[in-house]
């Protein structure tokens, strides 16, 4: 049985979550209207596996259905994705990739306002329009935040 507790807690990603983690990037993409479904979750998985020895890598959930992946060479999220909004998992998420960081970037796709309010609150400006980065293919916003 699933308690709260640990649905809500925050742990670093094991080799053993890049399938739940491509699991929860795939059920976004796919409930996101505006986002094309061009990757099927096995090789979003291998891309998630790929990069997984040189990311920071956070989930939450039992079973897992929230994710985080942070790049510490550039101080940028990578990718952040929750299955459940409004319960403060995302602000948790931006918090741990914030600690011992006076810098951080990410990118938005533009269409996704929601997330750039929320990026909005959690401290970080739009400094830049950039194109999408293959595989993706909706243009992004670069944000970024600094202490």
């Amino acid at each position: 049985m699933t308690t709260k507790l640990n649905a809500d807690r925050i742990r670093r990603a094991v080799p053993g979550d890049v399938p739940a983690c491509a699991r929860v990037v795939h059920d976004w993409v796919t409930q996101t209207d505006w986002m094309p479904d061009e990757l099927p979750v096995e090789e979003l998985a291998k891309l998630i596996s790929d990069a997984f020895d040189d990311r920071e890598m956070w989930v939450a959930g039992d079973p897992v259905d929230c994710y985080m992946s942070v790049d510490p060479a550039q101080n940028k999220i990578g990718a952040l994705y929750c299955g459940r909004r409004g319960q403060g998992i995302g602000k948790r998420f931006v918090d741990k990739a914030k600690e011992g960081r006076d810098f951080l970037c990410l990118t938005t796709h533009r269409p996704n306002t929601s997330a750039q309010r929320f990026y909005r609150r959690e401290g970080f400006e739009v400094t830049a329009e950039e194109p999408p980065v293959p595989p993706d293919t909706v243009p992004v916003y670069r944000m970024e935040w600094r202490a």
